[in-house]
């Protein structure tokens, strides 16, 4: 019998340990998949790709225990070598080999070569090749900035006493009402996939006061555009005893001042890959719905068409007349009328066509939709009775309202449109791991 104590240290360098430059000098194992190989007759260069970038190995015929011939790109393997300083290599460092052994082998040739700088390929074929795809240096840099997005979400909020939830995603009633939800059956009973977690982290607020998520929602709309989904990643808060709506909008731009340094910080390898600039988010304006609506109006002659809505292309005028007026890649749109928010959207005590809500903008796309609850248990009652609304199809989350909650508010923000804006992508699917769409469910 023995122990299992945690992990055990093994004597394998890691490129990023190379690339510090503290492996000069040094005999070193590391292992890899086989990026590329250059062949130079006695000469060949087989550079190796792993999560901390690429390294480039030196193979010089007679001095090492492999036939070149043999290798095969994205083949796994494990190579012994000394580390050398070679300004022309990646990162300034590169191995001489000594010793190589195969781990493993791909059994048929890459469909699309992973290796170029940029996939030259469609969308479409990048999207059905995706398990290999995603292994090009640019495609996959995309993630990794994604995933520095949720880590500084969840770090900030930690930092200012918010508590993480995991909350339900089938649900008998979507939060969002509609028929944009996806059925199914759930044991002879009537379920659906959860639109957002709206109810359930309203709920928490009455228990933890402050609560987030970064978790899946569903929309079974057949909008097959560039900027829907119909699985993505939603990042939600809520939180209890504010003074306004305008607490969440102060809450969001410090989650996005503190997101963009750590990006800066500890993702610029990947910023620079991709040739991102961070926006600058060291104050944000925000303007009335109706106000915003004249704006672009007005500086791009566009006749107002629905005045309790904004269409795509006002949102992008909208967009770019703060850019150009403001120097602001985003705006707060505050306001938006109660027709068009869900029942639980709290009214404008001075105007009560408005809601107490918001949306917030990025170069011109909504990516998140927040603002103040209703939180008087008479008064979301009287709403949904205005809405036609049975009280008894959602009894569980009225619970939390008539035995007592404290004013609160929050916001959900799409994590893929996010990371699309912020890439200066075009399609949202480019910003999606595995995208589910109207068309697509695999792979």
């Amino acid at each position: 019998m023995e122990f299992i104590e945690g992990v055990r240290e093994k004597a394998v360098t890691e490129i990023r340990q190379i690339m510090s430059g503290g492996c000069e000098g040094r005999e070193v194992r590391v292992n890899g998949a086989i990026h590329t190989i250059r062949s130079m007759g006695e000469v060949a260069f087989v550079v190796l790709r792993k999560a901390g970038g690429l390294v480039q190995c030196v193979y010089e015929e007679g001095l090492t225990n492999f036939d070149i011939r043999d290798l095969k790109e994205e083949s796994a393997v494990e190579v012994t070598g000394t580390v050398k300083r070679e300004e022309r290599a990646p990162g300034g460092f590169e191995i001489r080999l000594k010793e190589l052994r195969v781990l493993s082998k791909p059994a048929a040739p890459l469909p699309i070569a992973v290796s170029k700088w940029k996939l030259n390929t469609s969308l479409e074929t990048k999207l059905a090749l995706r398990p290999v795809s995603l292994r090009n240096l640019r495609e996959r840099a995309k993630f990794k900035i994604q995933e520095g997005i949720v880590r500084g979400f969840r770090d900030y909020l930690l930092g200012q006493g918010f508590t993480e939830i995991r909350t339900p995603k089938i649900v008998t009633r979507g939060a969002e009402g509609g028929s944009n939800v996806f059925k199914l059956d759930y044991f002879g009973k009537k379920a659906e996939l959860g639109q957002s977690p709206q109810f359930y982290k309203q709920t928490m607020v009455g228990v933890y006061d402050r609560v987030f998520e970064a978790a899946p929602v569903f929309r079974a709309e057949k909008h097959n555009t560039t900027r829907h989904l119909n699985e993505y990643t939603s990042l939600d808060f809520e939180m209890g005893y504010i003074d306004g709506f305008e607490d969440i909008m102060d809450m969001e731009t410090g989650m996005l001042q503190f997101v963009m340094g750590l990006l800066g910080r500890e993702y610029k390898k990947e910023l620079d890959l991709l040739g991102v600039t961070l926006p600058d988010v060291s104050r944000i304006p925000a303007v009335r719905f109706d106000r915003a609506k004249e704006l672009a109006a007005e500086k791009y002659h566009r006749k107002i068409r629905n005045p309790y809505d904004l269409e795509p292309e006002e949102e992008l005028l909208i967009g770019r007349y703060f850019k150009e007026e403001y120097g602001s890649d985003f705006v707060f749109v505050t306001h938006y009328p109660s027709k068009k928010r869900p029942f639980y959207a709290m009214d404008d005590p001075a105007d009560p066509k408005y809601t107490l809500s918001f949306d917030l903008l990025f170069k011109g796309l909504e990516v998140t939709t927040g603002g103040q609850r209703i939180h008087d248990y008479g008064e979301i009652l009287r709403k949904m009775e205005k809405r036609g609304m049975d009280p008894e199809d959602i009894a569980s989350y009225l619970m939390i309202f008539k035995y007592g909650m404290p004013p609160h508010g929050g916001l959900g923000i799409g994590l893929e449109r996010l990371t699309m804006r912020l890439l200066d992508e075009q399609n949202v699917r480019e910003t999606a791991l595995f995208p589910r769409d109207v068309t697509r469910l695999e792979p």
